[in-house]
């Protein structure tokens, strides 16, 4: 069984995606902050993390950069946006940073975030298209 962190503050969101994730029979752990999210994603290994970026203590953006400069195996653990914040400068910076893909919360069901999640399972990381936030 995959072992996916969502790092989310919102509790209703948390919980439609929570809910949502664990019907692709996914192991998930729950994180309400950015802090919180660092703490677990440095002491339990997981295939996959979503993280939003707008979080309490800690961004998203110094989530991901704190990840990436942890020890292995932590650094490289796979991280998808998982946010309403749809700025292409932010997305690109999380991209720099090291995010391997990006869903806006706004844009994509929960059954659809599902379908994503197994899609980088099966398939390996989405494509990041920059252009469509007006980047190159």
């Amino acid at each position: 069984m995959k072992k996916i962190l969502l790092v989310e503050d919102d509790v209703f969101v948390r919980d439609i995606y929570s809910r949502e994730l664990r019907k692709g029979d996914y192991e998930i752990t729950l994180a309400e902050d950015g802090q919180v999210g660092i703490d677990k994603a440095t002491s339990e290994q997981f295939d996959l993390i979503l993280l939003d970026i707008m979080l309490p203590k800690k961004t998203g953006i110094d989530v991901l950069r704190e990840l990436r400069n942890s020890p292995e195996p932590f650094k490289n653990t796979p991280v998808y946006l998982l946010t309403n914040l749809g700025q292409g400068s932010i997305i690109k910076q999380a991209v720099e940073i090291g995010a391997q893909g990006y869903l806006l919360k706004a844009r994509f069901l929960p059954s659809q975030v599902l379908e994503s999640i197994g899609k980088f399972f099966t398939e390996g990381p989405m494509k990041i298209d920059l252009k469509e936030f007006g980047l190159e």
